[in-house]
């Protein structure tokens, strides 16, 4: 039975231009098919192609070479060449929807088919694809030998091109691909390697022409041009491969493409057939790999890796010798192993163990081993120690002692470093080849130790956890390590624990890891910080009595950076006591609470007091003076202080220098409070005002100027009177005491005065002439009264009026 066929031939139009009439058409091809072929098989022939040609000439234009789906399913395979006059000639076979090519032919074979013909035929013969699946003898087609031939002579682009082929058949919007070609001919040779390559359901419906000069004007997954008609390379529309240009730059991240490439660059095109009948979706690189790799075919470390990876998922699709032959090719020698084909290998490793023999096994073992520890990727896990077993296997393990050990005991040594991870690595390789390695781990874990808390990010790394399950005595010195530094790093040890899940719920103490991990909820879930602190201190499992060092670490973690309040270094000065603030060195932390307390908090001066009686050999003596300030504040508040106040704040201030700004604001200011008040020894005052301290004096204006003194001024007649004779009196004790009074009367006192009622202000005069005398008491409503004058500046202005 022949597929119904159909001629479509050019005849000259009246404008000159040539068009086509079919000649010869099947009854069986209905009309809409035939509307659709007809411009399918027309043919433009190349630029300047003269219009009178000699035979050879003519048979050296391009041969359109089409595979077009139709819109009702069907398909047209169709070989169209230019004619004398400038014509041509279009032979088409028409293969309705679900009717299979004879003998299962793709349509790419019936390129060099005897059936095709130039003109139309007196009579219909069989069609060439019919024909060519009943000929005898060699066909004049695309041979293995010829393809070979041209693969290798396209080796530069043959991977990129078999990309591209790949996403055109998955994708039918993704963009065509473009041959630029000189030989049509060349063209269906890259649709026969394609389709060689291509999954049969993919390679049977790919759709290519091998010329056209509009490329843009066909639907075509695979489009010939010659080079003078090709599309720009940057045009997104297109997929551009010149096989006649220069060579393209770069490798193709494809590993089915590349696998597929290498296996027609070794002239091996059976290995296609024998790679389908392998497990697999369409498209893996897996099967076609592990198919070249066992015909010895080299490839890539990306195609190696794909292999790896197949033959990991399916470890039962191959027998013992495929699988040798797979393990030999992945471990013979080769300067492009990646990380990725490392991890795949060790997962391949993973699931042959304990289904192969050691022989197959141990190989692959030891070459993980070996780019463990040359190879530089840090993230590669060492096999199990299972794939040495055996024999074989105890013998592959001997040989990387021998070769390996050495220098892993020398990376390992003191000095040299490395990260986290390689730390890691090194230790569970030197434990898998039983390398000795006692002497180098106190200083390996205490650098491990060190790095963690410096870094916790660097705890993230996978395989730590892995090491200390698997190596107990690592474990139990990494965690006592980290145990001990806890104390100077507790926030480190913190970040590390909400990091990583360290496994410290054993037999070993580990207070200060236990407090650390205990650290975050309590912060969450308490406000005081105090009661945090009691929480943390109770996960240690042990008093501060016992081990001081659990104070040092409980205060890191509660207040970090930050200081304390004077309220809160009280209470952990009396519960805690001296002794174990001394022991844990803490106590720093209390004075620094007690030095930042600010002006009006009363627990400083109190704070300061218990510091100097529970540290004396441990203070400075600046410090010290800071502190004996803070008590002088304390005995001025308490009415305790002894004679000489001014001097002494003067001295204690000259001793403590640097001082802090607000601790001379408490002593500052409990000094001036204390002179402020009515009861104030006189002798003090004297002192006081004539000390000429502009410091102090300055602190005694602010405390006048503040709330308490402005109540006792409205409330209080005799402060008023108090007031009025103190910032009167000492008229000649220093420009300091001058400033400061003549400001207090005119912007505290007058005020004051003036806002009082008739009946406030005849009781505040009543206490001035009480106080004093009757010259007192005019010399106050002197002061009070309201000024006539016109004052300075307007005795300025009439002198000069009066002058000129």
């Amino acid at each position: 039975m022949s597929l119904p066929q159909l001629h479509y031939t050019s005849v000259a139009a009246g404008d000159g231009e040539p068009s086509g009439r079919f000649t010869a058409v099947d009854p069986a091809i209905p009309g809409p098919v035939r509307t659709e072929a007809a411009p399918l098989l027309a043919y433009d022939a190349p630029a300047g192609t003269p219009d009178r040609l000699g035979d050879a000439r003519l048979r050296a234009l391009p041969v359109a070479f089409a595979f077009a789906a139709l819109t009702d399913g069907s398909h047209l395979l169709s070989r169209t060449v230019a004619t004398g006059a400038g014509g041509f000639h279009a032979h088409a076979v028409h293969i309705p929807s679900g009717t299979p090519i004879p003998g299962r032919a793709l349509p790419v074979a019936a390129w060099g088919a005897a059936g095709w013909l130039s003109a139309a035929p007196d009579r219909t013969p069989h069609d060439p694809l019919t024909a060519m699946s009943t000929a005898q003898g060699p066909s004049r087609g695309l041979t293995r030998e010829g393809l070979g031939d041209f693969a290798v002579s396209r080796s530069p682009w043959l991977a990129a091109v078999l990309s591209d082929l790949r996403r055109v058949s998955e994708d039918p919007s993704a963009p065509p691909v473009v041959l630029v070609e000189r030989q049509s001919a060349d063209v269906a040779r890259w649709v026969a390697l394609a389709t060689a390559v291509l999954p049969r359901e993919h390679a049977e419906r790919l759709t290519f022409t091998t010329y056209t000069r509009r490329p843009g004007h066909t639907t075509h997954q695979v489009i010939g041009v010659l080079p003078e008609d090709a599309p720009d390379a940057r045009d997104p529309r297109f997929r551009v491969h010149a096989g006649s240009g220069p060579r393209p730059a770069g490798a193709v991240d494809d590993a089915w493409a590349g696998t597929a490439a290498r296996i027609w660059r070794s002239r091996a095109p059976e290995l296609f057939r024998e790679a389908a009948e392998l497990p697999g979706e369409p498209f893996a690189a897996g099967p076609l790999a592990v198919t070249a790799l066992g015909a010895g075919i080299a490839l890539g470390s990306n195609e190696r890796a794909a292999a790896a990876d197949w033959a990991a998922v399916r470890p039962y699709a191959l027998d013992e010798k495929r699988t040798r032959q797979l393990t030999d090719a992945l471990t013979s020698p080769a300067d492009d192993r990646t990380a990725a084909e490392c991890a795949a290998a060790l997962r391949l490793l993973t699931a042959l163990d304990g289904r192969c023999p050691a022989a197959v096994t141990a190989p692959l073992a030891a070459l993980l081993v070996r780019e463990a520890v040359r190879g530089g990727d840090v993230g590669l896990e060492p096999p199990a120690r299972s794939a040495f077993e055996e024999p074989a296997g105890e013998r592959a393990l001997t040989g990387l002692v021998e070769e390996l050990g050495d220098d892993l005991l020398a990376e390992l040594a003191p000095g040299v470093p490395r990260s986290v991870a390689r730390t890691v690595q090194l230790l569970r390789i030197v434990r898998l080849l039983g390398v000795d390695r006692e002497e180098l781990l106190p200083d390996v874990v205490h650098r491990l130790a060190r790095t963690l808390l410096d870094d916790p990010e660097t705890g993230a790394c996978p395989a730590l956890l892995d090491l200390l399950d698997e190596q107990f005595d690592v474990r139990t010195a990494l965690l006592g390590e980290l145990d001990g530094l806890a104390p100077d790093d507790p926030a480190g040890a913190e970040r590390l624990l909400l990091r990583v899940a360290l496994p410290f719920t054993g037999t070993q103490a580990l207070p200060h890891l236990r407090m650390c991990a205990e650290a975050p909820g309590a912060k969450t879930r308490g406000t005081d910080r105090v009661g945090t602190l009691h929480t943390v201190l109770r996960a240690a499992g042990m008093s501060p009595f016992a081990e001081p060092l659990v104070l040092r670490t409980a205060v890191g973690l509660v207040w970090g950076e930050e200081t304390p309040t004077a309220g809160e270094a009280r209470s952990l000065l009396t519960e805690t006591t001296s002794d174990a603030h001394r022991a844990a060195g803490t106590w720093a932390h209390l004075v620094d609470a007690a030095l930042a307390a600010p002006y009006g908090d009363e627990d400083a001066p109190e704070l300061a007091h218990d510091l100097l009686r529970g540290f004396p050999q441990e203070l400075t003596a600046r410090v010290r003076a800071c502190l004996m300030l803070l008590d002088f504040a304390r005995g001025m508040n308490a009415g305790a202080a002894e004679p000489g106040w001014a001097d002494r704040a003067r001295e204690l201030r000259a001793r403590a220098e640097p001082v802090e700004p607000l601790v001379l604001e408490h002593a500052h200011g409990a000094l001036s409070e204390r002179l402020l008040t009515a009861g104030r020894p006189e002798a003090e005052l004297y002192a006081f005002v004539h000390s000429e301290d502009e410091d102090l004096i300055a602190a005694y204006g602010r405390a006048a100027r503040g709330a308490g003194v402005a109540a006792l001024l409205r409330d209080d007649p005799a402060y008023v009177a108090d007031c009025f004779a103190v910032w009167n009196a000492h008229p000649h004790a220093g420009t300091a005491w001058t400033r400061t009074r003549t400001a207090l009367l005119e912007e505290v006192l007058r005020p004051a005065v003036r806002a009082l009622p008739p009946e406030g202000l005849a009781a505040v005069e009543e206490a001035v002439e009480r106080e004093g005398n009757s010259r007192t008491l005019e010399a106050f409503r002197t002061w009070n009264r309201p000024s006539r004058s016109i004052g300075r500046l307007g005795r300025r202005i009439v002198g000069r009026v009066r002058r000129g």
